[in-house]
């Protein structure tokens, strides 16, 4: 198998792990969407493989049950490296550095990122924990249905939700956007209420980045960002990625590749190139006509430039952009990233 080799880096920034079956990611034969070798097939140098954590009772058991499901969940992703061989060259990443590095030497960069807030219960503390133990990067504030850190953008009516809970984000979800901050980890928006998203811009120290949503301009999902929104992205340094959602690209489904570039165009002369990104969502229901996987990654770098995007542009959405929102929450970090 040859590789596809881009001169930029290629960073998808949200990929889903199947659990319990997380399967082998150095398995050729997996049926999964992303795993090393679709990886390398498509050109892709690194990606953010997301612990997810279902929304569940805002309970004692139900915070602990997250907790734990987040550090095994965590366990598998930061072990990739032992099914590594100097064939299938790998390694988790716990900092923008450390991400090029990678790419300079032919590795494939793992950043390990929690999704859903859910998973810290109701200690900011655990902030602190999963960096530590794990080299967790970016928290998704929420998943669907609200909890007790933050209100999400779908409410869960069989978890009893109200279409609030908290007016955005809780004084717990404060200390714990404080508790990101001061650990160097990047506020993560995606499946954030508008008023939960709008809030974080304005308390977080650092960048913020929704890493996988689209545009609601292009598509009225509620999942998306509306237009207020993405210049609020820009005045405050923050990144969205473009993902491959079917539903989010276009309205009814049926999403394309072209759709989905069309969405990163539109972010890009709304707020500039400096503000947007790309992530598939793999494993974790994305995926779309042109991008069916990974080994297909090589597609979006050619749609990309058949719209316009040359040199630093590519750079920039392909993985400069996220680089960079890491590297600001690393310089802020109280406690250093390493």
């Amino acid at each position: 198998m040859t590789a596809a080799i881009s001169p930029f880096l290629t960073f998808d920034t949200h990929i889903d792990i199947p659990w319990p079956d997380q399967g082998d990611m150095m398995n050729p034969e997996t049926t999964r969407k992303v795993d090393y070798h679709k990886a390398r097939q498509g050109g892709l140098h690194s990606v953010c493989l997301a612990a997810y954590i279902p929304q569940g009772p805002l309970s004692d058991t139900g915070h602990a049950e997250a907790f734990q499901r987040a550090q095994d969940m965590l366990s598998v992703i930061t072990s990739l490296p032992q099914q590594a061989s100097p064939s299938t060259p790998l390694r988790i990443c716990r900092t923008a550095d450390s991400i090029i590095q990678a790419k300079k030497e032919g590795a494939l960069a793992v950043v390990p990122v929690i999704e859903n807030g859910y998973a810290l219960g109701e200690n900011p503390e655990n902030v602190g924990f999963f960096v530590n133990n794990f080299g967790v990067r970016y928290i998704t504030l929420t998943h669907n249905g609200h909890n007790a850190l933050a209100d999400a953008a779908i409410a869960r009516a069989d978890l009893g939700d109200l279409p609030t809970r908290h007016g955005g984000l809780s004084p717990l979800g404060r200390q714990a956007i404080s508790a990101m901050n001061d650990h160097g980890v990047v506020i993560d928006v995606s499946h954030a209420a508008r008023s939960t998203m709008m809030q974080a811009t304005e308390i977080s120290k650092t960048p913020i980045v929704a890493s996988h949503s689209c545009a609601r301009a292009l598509c009225d999902h509620p999942r998306n960002l509306d237009d207020e929104q993405l210049l609020r992205l820009r005045d405050t340094g923050g990144v969205i990625q473009i993902t491959a959602m079917s539903s989010f690209l276009r309205k009814g489904g049926g999403g394309t590749l072209n759709d989905l570039v069309q969405h990163v165009r539109y972010v890009a002369d709304k707020i500039g190139v400096r503000h947007v990104g790309i992530s598939s969502d793999f494993d974790g229901g994305g995926g779309i006509q042109g991008w069916e996987d990974a080994s297909k990654t090589h597609n979006v770098t050619q749609a990309l430039v058949k719209a316009g995007f040359v040199n630093d542009e590519l750079n920039a959405v392909w993985g400069g952009n996220m680089l960079r929102v890491l590297q600001s929450a690393e310089t802020y970090a109280k406690h250093p990233v390493k």
